[in-house]
């Protein structure tokens, strides 16, 4: 084989890689915004309605389907402006490692302890809270827009920042790995009508920054003390305290490691049996 046959072969490998790479980053951004997933689920049974009206013969289903497919894309790009740009945005924002996946076991217990604990307090008390915990989508740019931090996390200070009449306290705290990085940050509020308009503005800035990141989103309630948490546009509503601290501490695990401890639990089930 010639050299030039290992560099075309070398080259290849190369485009394919990037092209697969990029479909990923794509697909994980979709999968990741409510609004684009629906978007895509809806172009998917668009494209099977077209298979089938094209194998059984329906000629005027698959003629207006062929329009929709013709003339489909730009309205999408004119309608769905904002949605695209931000899935772009989150492309930028995205990171090959996010910190809480370098983060030990004893440290993602000792964050969940802390917060717990807060949690149980601000509950007690009907404290409302707002902490968002980053995680593989940055928060940079709400970062730059609040008061910095950078403090160990402790249920105390998480206390203080939300006790009422303290500045801070209407904003949200943002974590990244084991660090509070900043306070009174200001999230982007849900526009989904599927939600109860009784919810207040923390809820629904809560559910808005999950939608656009992958960040978990946990709220106090100031009138109820109920605590819930918004992962990926879903709202987990009226947890106890010992619910959320599994719920945390089950999203913060990398992927990977969460599998594999499934694997070792059905092995242990398996010998058990």
């Amino acid at each position: 084989m010639s050299l030039d046959n290992i560099t075309t072969i070398i080259k290849d490998i190369i485009d394919i890689c990037l092209v697969w790479i990029g479909i990923y980053f794509i697909l994980k951004s979709i999968k990741s915004n409510v609004k684009f997933t629906l978007i895509f689920k809806g172009i998917i049974i668009i494209v099977i309605v077209k298979l089938l009206s094209d194998a059984f013969d329906l000629t005027t289903i698959g003629l207006l389907l062929e329009y929709v497919i013709m003339w489909g894309p730009l309205a999408l790009i004119i309608i769905f402006q904002p949605e695209i740009r931000s899935v772009l945005e989150q492309l930028g924002r995205s990171q090959l490692l996010g910190r809480h996946k370098v983060l030990t076991i004893s440290q993602r217990e000792k964050i969940v302890y802390e917060i717990g604990l807060a949690l149980e307090y601000l509950k007690k008390h009907r404290i409302g809270a707002l902490i968002v915990i980053e995680r593989d989508t940055s928060l940079s740019d709400y970062i730059e827009r609040s008061k910095k931090l950078y403090a160990e996390i402790s249920n105390e200070l998480l206390v203080a920042i939300f006790f009422p009449d303290n500045p801070l306290h209407d904003g949200g705290v943002i974590i990244q790995g084991d660090k509070i990085t900043s306070a009174g940050a200001v999230f982007p509020t849900t526009v989904e009508m599927k939600f109860s308009k009784r919810l207040g503005t923390r809820h629904r800035a809560a559910i808005g920054i999950s939608e656009e990141s992958d960040a978990i989103a946990i709220i106090v309630s100031e009138e109820t003390g109920r605590i819930s948490i918004a992962i990926n546009g879903d709202l987990n509503y009226n947890l106890s305290v010992d619910e959320a601290k599994m719920m945390i501490l089950e999203e913060l695990k990398p992927k990977k490691t969460a599998e594999f401890d499934y694997e070792i639990e059905q092995e242990d089930g398996d010998e058990d049996e």
